[in-house]
C-alpha cells in the first residue's frame, strides 16, 4: 500500500515525542518532590533546586524537534505527506524515518529518567551543602551527555536523502 510509508514514518514520529515526553515527565516529576521538601525547609535554596528540577525536561524538548524534523522530511506540514514527486514516501523511506526516530526515543526516555534520579540526589547534596550545587550541576549534566549522543544520531538520520 502506498500509504504505509507514511504510516511507518508517523509511527517513529510518535514514538520519539511520546518516550522522550514520559522519561522527561517521570524525571521532572521525581526531581520535584525532592526540590518541594527542601524548599519547605528552606525558601532560600529554590533557585539551586529549581534548576537542577529543569534538567531532565530537556529530552522531552529533543524528541520534540526530532519528530518536528521528521513531520518536515515527509512533507506532513505542507499537508501533503508527498515529496515534489506527487507520491507518498515508500515503505522503505518510512521505516527509516521509524528507524532515525528511536534512539532519542529509547536514549531520551531512560536518559531522562536517571537524570531526574541524579538531580534528586543532587538536590539532597543543595539541602546539606548548598555551596556544593555545583558540583550536583555537574553530575546531573553528566547524563544529559547520551541524550545529546540519541537526539544528534536521529536528527542527523532524518535528513539522510534516500528515506523518502
Amino acid at each position: 500500500m502506498e500509504i504505509m510509508g507514511v504510516v511507518y514514518a508517523m509511527i517513529g514520529i510518535g514514538l520519539a515525542v511520546i518516550l522522550s515526553g514520559i522519561g522527561s515527565s517521570i524525571g521532572v516529576s521525581r526531581a520535584s518532590q525532592a526540590a518541594a521538601g527542601v524548599v519547605a525547609e528552606d525558601p532560600d535554596k529554590f533557585m539551586k533546586c529549581l534548576l537542577l528540577t529543569l534538567l531532565p525536561a530537556t529530552q522531552g524538548i529533543y524528541g520534540f524537534i526530532v519528530g518536528f524534523m521528521g513531520l518536515i522530511k515527509i512533507q506532513a506540514l505542507a499537508g501533503f505527506m508527498m515529496p515534489a514527486t506527487g507520491t507518498y514516501i515508500s515503505v522503505g523511506g518510512g521505516l527509516g524515518i521509524m528507524a532515525a526516530c528511536i534512539p532519542i526515543a529509547v536514549g531520551g526516555l531512560a536518559s531522562a529518567i536517571y537524570q531526574g534520579n541524579v538531580a534528586v540526589a543532587s538536590i539532597g547534596l543543595v539541602a546539606k551543602k548548598p555551596e556544593e550545587s555545583g558540583k550536583g550541576m555537574l553530575m546531573t549534566t553528566m547524563v544529559e551527555t547520551y541524550a545529546l549522543l540519541s537526539f544528534l544520531v536521529s536528527f542527523l538520520a532524518v535528513f539522510i536523502p534516500n528515506w523518502v
